[in-house]
């Protein structure tokens, strides 16, 4: 399956809730959400019916899955794993989306996106504790440095554009970010009030993938 490369705000007017896919625009008044917010197409305005267990659970997995800016493939192995895991699986889950590089990127404030993010990361800009890593899959462990490479800072994206936004950003309780030096650490596991994902979404996906 290709990725989707379409409008990300159709996805938003089709699952009828903002997933913040487009940066700063996601919280502005330009949203397709506060414009449009009914699904695309000629009917979508028309009132929907009500969703039965299948179509809730399904609709919770194309949510988590477009947040994270996932394949189908690559979600699944995510769930699977989680299901196997002997600890809690909402919980394993959070932690493998989250531990993602293009995620903390994205949460270090280095990216106002998760597409973004996972640009900068394959265009080989990112350090994990020195070290140049150009794939966004890769799993950040706890005590991890994320990084700007030096050969990458001169750049007008790390020198001009990002320093707009980051210098106003807050990261979650689970990311240390020093600013100053462009550089943030993995200090612990994620927290689910913070990370904007549902605990009912997370045990809907579980169940989703358990038929």
């Amino acid at each position: 399956m290709a990725r989707y490369t379409g409008p990300k705000e159709k996805i938003e007017r089709r699952l009828g809730e903002k997933l913040f896919l487009k940066g700063e625009r996601s919280h502005s008044q330009k949203s397709a959400m506060i414009r449009k917010p009914y699904p695309p197409g000629m009917h979508g305005r028309k009132r929907a019916g009500k969703l039965s267990e299948y179509g809730l659970q399904l609709k919770s997995k194309q949510k988590v899955k477009n947040i994270y800016r996932l394949l189908e493939k690559q979600f699944k192995n995510y769930i699977k794993a989680s299901t196997l895991s002997k600890n809690d699986s909402s919980e394993t889950i959070l932690n493998k989306l989250e531990h993602r590089l293009d995620n903390v990127v994205f949460r270090s404030g280095f990216a106002q996106s998760r597409d973004q993010a996972r640009q900068i990361v394959n265009h080989g800009h990112i350090t994990v504790n020195g070290k140049k890593v150009g794939i966004p899959s890769f799993d950040v462990s706890i005590g991890d440095e994320i990084g700007v490479r030096e050969a990458s800072r001169k750049s007008p994206y790390f020198s001009n554009l990002m320093p707009q936004w980051l210098k106003a950003y807050e990261a979650p309780s689970w990311i240390e970010l020093n600013k100053e030096k462009t550089t943030s650490k993995m200090k612990g596991h994620p927290i689910l009030s913070e990370s904007g994902i549902r605990i009912d979404d997370l045990q809907s996906i579980i169940e989703f993938y358990s038929r």
